[in-house]
């Protein structure tokens, strides 16, 4: 039978999903940690080419890999959520946090240090569905994002299963962190020299606007949109254009423009 989510004292999650398993057994693989038998498992049911690759990857790494049968891979997940259930044969059991999560009073003590001076920061103000989130912590990846706040209490949380497997693993790499109140978090940004872009339908049209070298992007909830009293702490509102026939983006569609706009921006610089 499978081991239980505990061992002892050890607390572990479980990872599913070809890419986000890929991911993690990179993120393990490069810490400092790695070969620590007795935390990492991935359990495989079938031999498919993805799930071979996937196991020598974790060979390398010097994590062991255990064939069992895809009803007892049914038994592990059951706890997961839905979207996180359908395991396809392959299940990454690892320790607790092992994400790119960080603190930002270490994010902000590092911007003294020479060639920080082109930042990009994303706020997600309690955006609630996990793949959105996900899908933006992927863009921001791919953008080179230099920090992702999130709230701790309100909205999907990075580091979940579900974040993980909608951002395909890159909750593995993005640094991101939680703060118990997102206005004072964005205030001590300014207070390093940011400015302060909230995306909303109402703003500045994205072309006629200036991304500074150190840059947060706001974006709102799917709902509501930004807090008011966030809102208030922004120095310029941005919006997209856009000529079709729906009132808006997607949060996560129009966080990867954003994102896009401003990292090109200090590309050119």
């Amino acid at each position: 039978m499978l081991r239980p989510l505990t061992d002892g004292a050890m607390q572990y999650e479980l990872i599913t999903g070809f890419h986000a398993v890929e991911e993690r057994l990179r993120r393990i693989a490069r810490s400092a940690d790695t070969g620590t038998a007795q935390s990492e498992l991935l359990y495989t049911a079938g031999a498919g080419p993805r799930v071979k690759k996937i196991a020598a990857a974790a060979a390398r790494a010097r994590i062991p890999c255990k064939e069992t049968t895809r009803a007892e891979l049914d038994a592990l997940v059951s706890r997961l959520e839905p979207a996180c259930r359908d395991h396809r044969g392959l299940v990454l059991r690892c320790a607790a946090l092992q994400t790119a999560e960080t603190q930002l009073d270490a994010y902000l003590s590092a911007l003294s240090r020479p060639g920080t001076e082109k930042q990009c920061v994303i706020v997600l103000d309690s955006i609630t569905d996990p793949h959105n989130t996900g899908a933006i912590l992927r863009s921001c990846d791919q953008f080179g994002v230099s920090l992702a706040l999130l709230p701790e209490r309100r909205g999907a949380q990075a580091g979940s299963a579900a974040v993980s497997r909608a951002s395909a693993g890159a909750d593995s790499w993005v640094p991101f962190c939680r703060t118990a109140n997102l206005v004072r978090a964005v205030q001590q940004l300014k207070d390093a020299g940011f400015w302060v872009y909230g995306a909303d339908a109402d703003g500045e049209p994205l072309p006629n606007v200036e991304f500074t070298p150190r840059s947060v992007i706001v974006m709102g909830s799917e709902g509501n949109g930004i807090a008011p009293l966030l809102r208030r702490q922004c120095d310029c509102i941005v919006s997209i254009p856009t000529c079709g026939r729906l009132d808006s983006l997607n949060v996560s569609v129009a966080a990867g423009i954003l994102l896009y706009a401003c990292t090109s921006a200090h590309a050119r610089r």
